[in-house]
Parts: structure tokens; C-alpha cells; sequence
């Protein structure tokens, strides 16, 4: 890990969860830097989604050092600099996708803004939830995490279950908002979405592989296929 706090949005040493018998994370230690499209990438079970939680405050039996945005991770005054997107699509499915919108903008004070046509739906503003496919409502989750334009993005399989071509749309947005300033942290379990990343964390059974750019995996691993890419890393373990 390297540079200084101004330029970390997130900073993590020594970081153990400990889910019942499992320990989900073993010692994790990284950093986020501001500005960047960070990639979390590793097969299913390996702690992405314990590792995004905790960054968000809200996952229990965190042990270790966890700053973020300069502040003890779960602050209160990070309240209005997160967005976050569960896994599993955090809506409320008697109301309309506006009224979802409208209503996560007002608890953080902000604007609704256009964030229903950056994610592809301003065609289905006045539906409820309930009627919209399992890709819709995930991208309702993620207009709601959009909302006020939050610093630090926690992503959390954003891309799963949608089409190629709105997946390759969404990357596009994703890479916008990080040139706007905002810092990204996406999990996916897709290892070719690397490609789309500033910088990679790469977890394998609670572990940390590697963090490093795409260029320097494929420069470590001598393949631009990614996932033989993330094979040869471990093996090279």
C-alpha cells in the first residue's frame, strides 16, 4: 500500500470477519485510491460482498484498521457521502421506480437529477417495481445509490443478470462518474469486466491475491484472458 491519506478514499489494514464459523476475510490489507474505478473481483464466496459491507459500516465482527473517507468506517458523517448497492436489489416494490427514486433522494437531501436515464430506465418511471423484470430492479437500485452524487460508490454486482449491451453502457457510466470525480468500488464475479477497472483487488477464500491495474496483471501473468489471468496468479502464489 502507498500514498498519502489525502489521496485514499478507502483505507484497510489488518481487516478480519469473522460470519459464525467462517472467517470471511483473513488480514486484508489495501487501499482505495480517490478518483479510481476500483474492480473487487473473486470467485463466489470468496468475501466481496463482506468486504463492501464493512466498507458501508454495516456488517458486523469487524476487526482491524478501516478508514474511510478519511473517517472510522460506519460514521455517521459518511451518511451522505455513500451510495451503496446491495446484491440483491434494496426497493420497495409497491411503489413506482420514480417514487423509489424520490424517495432515497430525500433522505439525503438531494436531487432526483437524471439519474433514471443514466441507468436506462426513464421508460418505465411510472411502473411499480414489482412489475419489472429482475435486471430493472436492480438498475432502480443502483438510480438510488446514484442519487446526490455521493463520493464513494459501493457496488455490489452491479452487472449481474443484465444484457451485454446495457452492461457495456453501464461500465461506460461507471467510468464517467470516476473521470467526475467520484471514487468506485464494483464487485463482480465476471473477470473480464476487469478490462473496464483503473485498479483490481482480488480476493480468493477471504485472502488477498493481488492488487494491482489490469496492465500489470496481464504483464504478471503473460495472458490478456482474465480469467486464466486470476489462475496463473494464484498458482504463481
Amino acid at each position: 500500500m502507498s500514498g498519502d491519506v489525502a489521496t485514499q478514499a478507502v483505507l484497510a489494514r489488518d481487516l478480519h470477519v469473522r460470519r459464525g464459523e467462517i472467517e470471511a476475510l483473513s488480514g486484508v490489507s489495501f487501499t482505495i485510491a480517490t478518483g479510481r474505478l476500483t474492480g473487487l473481483f473473486g470467485p463466489s464466496g470468496s468475501g466481496k460482498s463482506t468486504l463492501i459491507r464493512a466498507i458501508a459500516g454495516v456488517q458486523a465482527d469487524v476487526e482491524g484498521e478501516l478508514r474511510v473517507l478519511d473517517l472510522p468506517a460506519g460514521s455517521a458523517e459518511l451518511r451522505h457521502e455513500l451510495g451503496y448497492m446491495t446484491q440483491a436489489a434494496s426497493v420497495y416494490e409497491d411503489l413506482t421506480v420514480a417514487e423509489n427514486v424520490r424517495y432515497f433522494a430525500h433522505l439525503r437531501g438531494a436531487k432526483v437529477g437524471d439519474v433514471l436515464e443514466r441507468v436506462g430506465l426513464h421508460e418505465q418511471t411510472h411502473q411499480l417495481v414489482r412489475r419489472l423484470s429482475g435486471g430493472q430492479r436492480a438498475r432502480v437500485s443502483l438510480a438510488a445509490a446514484l442519487v446526490g452524487s455521493p463520493r464513494l460508490l459501493l457496488l455490489d454486482e452491479p452487472t449481474v443478470g443484465l444484457d451485454p449491451l446495457l452492461r457495456r453502457e453501464l461500465w461506460g457510466l461507471f467510468g464517467e462518474l470516476a473521470s467526475a470525480g467520484a471514487t468506485l468500488l464494483i464487485s463482480s464475479h465476471v473477470l473480464d469486466e476487469a478490462r473496464h477497472c483503473d485498479d483490481l483487488i482480488l480476493l480468493r477464500d477471504g485472502n488477498l491475491v493481488a492488487q494491482l491495474t489490469p496492465a500489470e496483471l496481464v504483464a504478471r501473468t503473460s495472458t490478456e484472458d482474465m480469467d486464466e489471468a486470476f489462475v496463473r496468479l494464484i498458482e504463481q502464489a
